[in-house]
């Protein structure tokens, strides 16, 4: 017996078009967005996203690094290292986590999923737990062997938060502004 395939819309018109085979997949699109959020960031040494989505692969809440609301970042200062602690961006700057729970669109992120493009640290570790996200996507983990991200793991793990590091299918994703004025370009943009 022969095997029916479905109808596409080329089939019904004549032509033989099918659908886009190199589209974003859902974790890759969710880090990209983390990672273009990040792109806000005003930090001249880490530019860091964070993205929450609900079960239902809705984003409900986008953050990134930078100093609190209403707090002049031009009066701030954002070093990494000086004599004096309170001289670094290290006091003072809010984390992406932090902003992304912060900026939430719904009631609540509980039962959430965070993707991020660094491991969380402990405080923002202790934020995700007291917010009741269940999982923790995370692409680069280059503080591993800080106290603060093994503080982080073991909070983590004792809360029974999920994490696990993405593995992105490409190495990198074009925001071309031109595309959409030339069809089929889109194609072409991704790697």
């Amino acid at each position: 017996m022969e095997e029916i395939q479905p109808p596409t819309l080329g089939h019904l018109n004549g032509s033989t078009t099918t659908k886009r085979e190199d589209y974003l997949e859902w974790p890759e699109y969710f880090m990209a967005v983390a990672f273009l959020s990040a792109q806000r960031s005003k930090d001249p040494s880490s530019q860091v996203g964070a993205c929450i989505v609900n079960q239902e692969n809705k984003i409900v809440g986008i953050g990134y690094n930078g100093m609190p609301n209403g707090c002049d970042d031009d009066l701030l200062p954002w070093s990494r290292s000086a004599d004096d602690r309170l001289d670094t961006k290290y006091p003072y700057v809010c984390h992406a986590e932090m902003n992304a729970i912060m900026n939430k669109n719904s009631a609540d992120v509980k039962g959430c999923t965070m993707y991020v493009a660094l491991f969380p640290c402990n405080e923002c570790a202790k934020l995700i737990i007291q917010s009741g996200i269940k999982e923790v996507v995370y692409l680069s983990d280059k503080y591993h062997d800080t106290p603060e991200m093994a503080a982080s793991r073991r909070l983590l793990s004792m809360a029974g938060i999920q994490n696990r590091q993405f593995k992105p299918k490409r190495t990198e994703i074009v925001i071309d502004f031109n595309s959409i004025n030339h069809p089929g370009m889109l194609n072409s943009a991704t790697k």
